[in-house]
Parts: C-alpha cells; structure tokens; sequence
C-alpha cells in the first residue's frame, strides 16, 4: 500500500505531479492501494482552499485514491499520545533553546538537511531557568536502509542530524512525527516520494523504531528542477500543471521518470495514457539521481 502526502503551500505543480504519478503507478503496478493524504500539521504554513484545489486537479489528471482523504491537522490528538509513549520510554527531553540561541552558539555544526545541528544543551536537564520550549528526540545510532531508487543510504544520526525535534515551540507537531504515526496507522507499506525527502528517512526509521512501528519500503524519486536548478515549490514561483492538456503532462511525467513512453501517447485520452503507464511501469527505470530539470 502507497501513498501521496503534500503539504498544501501552493499549487500541484509539476514536481508534485512527479511524485504523485510514481507513488501511484508503483501502487497499483502491484495491486496495491494508493492513499491521498494532506500534510497539514503545519497549520501557519497551509493556505486556506490548495489542498482542494490540488485534490481537484489530479482527479482531473485522472489519479484514483483509496478511502477517504486524511487530514492531518485533525489527528493532533494521536500525535500527542505519540509523543507521551516517547517520554514514557525516556527517548525525548523538554529543550528551553531558541532558534536565535541555537545560531549564536560558537562553531555551531550544519546537520546533513543544511540546519544548525543540536549541540545538545538540554540534553541532561534544563539550564537554571530554563522553561521547556520543545521537545526533541534523542539522536542515537546509525540508520541503514535499500532505497529502491537511491540505493543503499547510510546515516549517523547523532552526528549527521543531532537531536530533533518532535514537538516545536509553537505547539505544533513535527513532520518527522506526525508521518511515522500515520503511515503505521493507515497501513502503508511502500513509500514513494521525492527525493526531497531522502535526508528525513533516517529519522523516520528511528522514530518508527523507537514507538515499535512497522518501517515501509522506500523509494525517492528525482526531484523536479527549474531552469536555475532549484527545486519546484512555491518558494520558486513554481506554476501550476497545465489543467488543460492532461495527457501531454502526463506523458511528459513519465518521460521524467525513465518510463520512455511511445510517440503519440501525448495525444491520447488520459484513460490511455494511465492504462500504458499501468502496463509498462517499471521503477528500476526511474533515474538514479538526485534532481532533474523540468523537460522542455
């Protein structure tokens, strides 16, 4: 069972389309299900009516999901009860630092993901007068795993990421949580995604590990670039999909991901493109490679 997760920040553009089409395709290439779920626990991030509109638009492309969407700014009671099974196993400790602390510390270390890595001071126990601001997990081991895509990745956490955080200052759960608690819960077994995401793995299956859920199978996709070689976002200015000419844009997304679709198939019906796709994916094509430009 797959599933596509955005967070809704701006528009389906093509990278998220990327994403979407190979979660899917490796879903249902294996008869497997394919879930839609919103990731919009960061709620100050989320803008009012995309997640809508971006649900709209790939009925228009033709995707089909499993079940009912899930929302996860509705499940911040299970993410607690999350949070109180990691304090009960002594994994997380309260942290009193701000942001603005953090980067004034001397020689301050950068994490594998390009943020200031924890230098650990509150990991013992707050400084006198120090009230709790987050809650971090303690950072400890080295992660392995077979990315079917990427290959073999390697991570030491406490020096590559420190310890993270699980719940931050603002009262809002972190992504690193949140998504281990829903993929366990909606039975996900295969997680296909942008390549974006590779570095948050290794966290993934420490916390996996550490509440005693099942970890998923994994596959990072190439993520989508401009012409200056930036990842699309809305940061980017990235455009929407072209809503208008499905087929050419799906067609377009396979060629992106190796698949080599035939000539003319960007003229077909949208049942047509997905019923070749469906026939004729394969992932061990997807390119192994980190970013890619947006083709044409």
């Amino acid at each position: 069972m797959g599933r596509f997760a955005p967070t809704p920040s701006g528009p389906l553009h093509f990278g998220s389309l990327v994403a979407a089409l190979g979660s899917a395709l490796e879903a249902r290439h294996h008869g497997g299900r394919w879930l839609v779920r919103i990731e919009d626990v960061d709620t100050p991030r989320a803008v009012p009516g995309v997640a809508e509109a971006m649900l709209a638009a790939l009925e228009r492309f033709g995707f089909m999901w499993d079940g009912e969407v899930l929302w996860q700014s509705r499940r911040t009671e299970v993410y607690a009860d999350a949070l109180e099974r990691l304090k009960a196993g002594g994994h997380v400790f309260p942290c009193a630092c701000s942001r603005r602390e953090l980067a004034e510390v001397p020689d301050s270390a950068l994490a594998r993901d390009g943020s200031l890595r924890y230098p650990g001071t509150c990991r013992e126990g707050l400084p006198p007068g120090g009230r709790p601001r987050a809650w971090r997990v303690r950072a400890g081991g080295t992660i392995r795993f077979e990315d079917a895509v990427q290959g073999w990745q390697e991570e030491d956490l406490a020096r590559d990421v420190g310890d993270y955080v699980a719940l931050r200052a603002d009262g809002v759960f972190a992504y690193q949580l949140a998504v281990v608690v829903d993929d366990a819960e909606q039975g996900v077994t295969h997680v296909v995604r942008g390549a974006d995401l590779l570095g948050s793995t290794a966290r993934q299956i420490h916390l996996q590990t550490l509440l005693g859920l099942p970890v998923p199978a994994y596959a990072h996709l190439p993520v989508a670039t401009n012409v200056a070689g930036e990842k699309l976002s809305k940061q980017t200015l990235a455009r929407a999909v072209d809503e208008d000419s499905p087929p050419r844009v799906l067609t377009a997304a396979l060629g992106f991901l190796g698949q080599a679709p035939p000539d003319g198939l960007d003229g077909a019906s949208v049942a047509e493109v997905w019923a070749w796709a469906l026939d004729n994916w394969a992932l061990e094509c997807v390119p192994r490679i980190l970013h890619l430009p947006v083709p044409g």
